[in-house]
Parts: structure tokens; sequence; C-alpha cells
């Protein structure tokens, strides 16, 4: 497959992301490093205090989202942003929105069809010791020492993505913030799938329960994918 990135988005992302989630949410990725992308004039305030770099990716992050809208049928509205800094959706609808270095990726879906959505892109190169010990849990480490080590390194940052993956999947129905300590993450290299399982007691979640997602290593990139459907 021969797929090249644009300034007029990302075949790249869009067929990795396309495949991870159903025919009933909508998927559109974006180039970040692109500068032609002009947010809604609403969104535009949240850009006030931000770096050129970080109002680009802002930019791309709000244009995919806008193509998401029109993919399901919708007028295309403002994506405000909530004093944590996570996307305010319109009403009837919940979405996710990630970027790396090169791929920006939205996802969207109707609140009667989905209770949540989780989304995150990577750059697909291994994740730096210093930071596995930091990221990781015993039992996420104890599985990675069976891994070849250049792997290893590879698979810590899916880990890292699958752990923000969850994250955003879960925030909008709890509302908590946490660390990386809070979630397991079981990936399965073979099937492209994670289990994701709570370490503790959050609103709406017990210590226990799993989330399930899936996951993509192609192209330079690391997706990573979650429907919580309603």
């Amino acid at each position: 497959m021969n797929l090249a990135r644009s300034d007029m988005g990302d075949p790249v992302g869009l067929v990795l992301a396309r495949p991870l989630f159903g025919p009933d949410i909508a998927v559109a990725a974006t180039n970040p490093r692109a500068s032609h992308y002009r947010p809604l004039a609403q969104e535009s305030g949240a850009m006030a205090r931000m770096a050129p770099v970080r109002k680009r990716a802002f930019s791309a992050g709000r244009a995919a989202a806008h193509d998401c809208m029109l993919q399901l049928g919708r007028k295309v509205q403002p994506v405000l942003t909530t004093p944590d800094r996570a996307p305010l959706w319109p009403q009837g609808l919940t979405g996710s929105i990630s970027h790396s270095q090169s791929c920006c990726v939205a996802v969207l879906g109707p609140t009667n069809d989905v209770r949540s959505l989780g989304v995150d892109v990577e750059e697909a190169t291994g994740l730096d010791d210093d930071l596995t010990g930091i990221i990781c849990t015993p039992a996420e480490k104890a599985w990675l020492s069976t891994r070849p080590r250049d792997r290893a390194r590879l698979l810590a940052k899916l880990i890292f993505s699958a752990k923000e993956c969850a994250y955003k999947c879960q925030y909008p129905l709890s509302k908590t913030l946490f660390g990386f300590d809070t979630f397991d993450i079981t990936p399965d290299p073979e099937s492209g799938q994670f289990e994701a399982t709570f370490l503790r007691d959050i609103p709406h979640f017990r210590a226990g329960t799993q989330l399930f997602g899936r996951f993509v290593i192609s192209h330079g990139l690391i997706v990573t994918a979650m429907t919580l459907v309603a």
C-alpha cells in the first residue's frame, strides 16, 4: 500500500483508524503540520496562548472533528474546550481527538448509540526506559520482560497509547483525573486487541472492570481505539 501524507488530510491515519471503529462511528484524519486549517470563531479563543506548533495541531483536530460531523449528516458546530482542556462536544454527540507529530485523528458518534469513544495516535518509536518505569505497572513490566528488548520498547509505547485511549474513553463518564497506575493494560499482539483493567474504584467503574480496545501498529504509527456502546 503506497500512502503519502498531504496538506489536505492524512490517508495513512484514516486507513489505520477506520477499521478500528464500527460503521456508525465517523472517523477523520488530518495533518497536524499543515497550516491551512481554520477553526471556527468560537473555537479560536482556546488558541490564544498556544505555541504555533500546538495551534496547528489544535486546528487540525477541530478540522477532523468537523469532517466527522459532516459524515454523520450534522451541520458543523464548534468543539469548545472544558476548563480541564477536554473537548466539549455538541449535544447528542460524543467523540475523541488525538494527534502525534505527523497525524491527527478524530472520531465521533451519536450518544443514542455510543456512551463514549477513545482514540490515541502515537509515533511508532520505542518508549524510553525511564518512561517505561513511570508509565507501566509491575504486571505490564513483567509482560514486557518476556519480549525481545527492541520489541519491548515498542510494546511499552503501545501500552502508553492504550492507557491514553482508555483514559479519554472513561473521562466523559467519570470526570476523574488519574495517573498511569490506575489501568493495567494487557495487549494481544496477535489479535490487535487490548484489555484495560481498572486497579481502583472511580465513579462509574469499579476496580476489576475491564474495557476492551483495538490497536494497529503500521506505517510508522500506533493507533489505539475504544468504543463503549450505549
